[in-house]
C-alpha cells in the first residue's frame, strides 16, 4: 500500500515587490495551516518522510505541518521539481519515490495539485485550496504504478474554522 499526502501551500501574499519563489504566507495562511495540520494529526501518523517545493510559501507552511507531527526538520527534503503549476514534474517525482516509503507528504502548489488530486483520486474536487490537504491511497507495492486511488482524507480550512 502506498499513500501521498498532498498539501498546497497556504494563503500568500502579493503585498511585497518579491519573486514568486519568495512571496510569503499571509496570517490567515499561517492560521489555517496550523487549523489543517493539527486536524490531521488526530487523523494520521508515521510518515516515512516529507518533501517540499523550495518556494518560500510551500516550505512555511511545510514547517508548521512538521512541527505539528513532530517530524524531524533534518529529514525534510526540498525539490525544484515540486515547484511545478502543471502536475507533471510532481508526477514524476512521485513516480520515483523509494519503494520502501509508503506514507508521504508532499507541500507544492496549483493547479499541480487539483490535477493529480483529479487524476489520481477516486473524488472530483474543483480547486484544491489553499492549506488544503488530500490523501491518496494505492493499493500498490511500487510508485510507479500507482493510479486509480482511493480518496481517504479532504481537509479544507473553511470547512474546519
Amino acid at each position: 500500500m502506498k499513500t501521498v499526502i498532498l498539501v498546497r501551500h497556504g494563503k500568500s501574499s502579493w503585498e511585497y515587490r518579491v519573486s514568486d519563489q519568495d512571496r510569503p504566507l499571509q496570517k490567515r495562511g499561517i492560521n489555517d495551516a496550523h487549523l489543517v495540520s493539527a486536524e490531521f494529526k488526530s487523523l494520521s501518523r508515521n510518515i516515512d518522510s516529507a518533501y517540499s517545493s523550495p518556494a518560500n510559501r510551500a516550505l512555511h507552511t511545510c514547517m508548521i505541518f512538521l512541527r505539528t507531527f513532530n517530524y524531524p526538520l533534518e529529514k525534510l527534503k526540498i525539490t525544484d521539481q515540486l515547484y511545478d503549476f502543471s502536475g507533471e514534474a510532481v508526477m514524476s517525482f512521485i513516480k520515483q519515490l523509494d519503494d520502501n516509503l509508503n506514507k508521504v507528504l508532499i507541500f507544492g502548489h496549483n493547479y499541480a495539485l487539483t490535477n493529480l488530486v483529479n487524476h489520481l483520486g477516486n473524488k472530483a474536487i474543483d480547486n484544491v485550496p489553499t492549506s488544503a490537504l488530500v490523501q491518496i491511497s494505492f493499493d500498490v507495492s511500487s510508485w510507479k504504478e500507482i493510479k486509480n486511488g482511493i480518496t481517504e482524507h479532504i481537509l479544507i480550512p473553511k470547512q474546519l474554522r
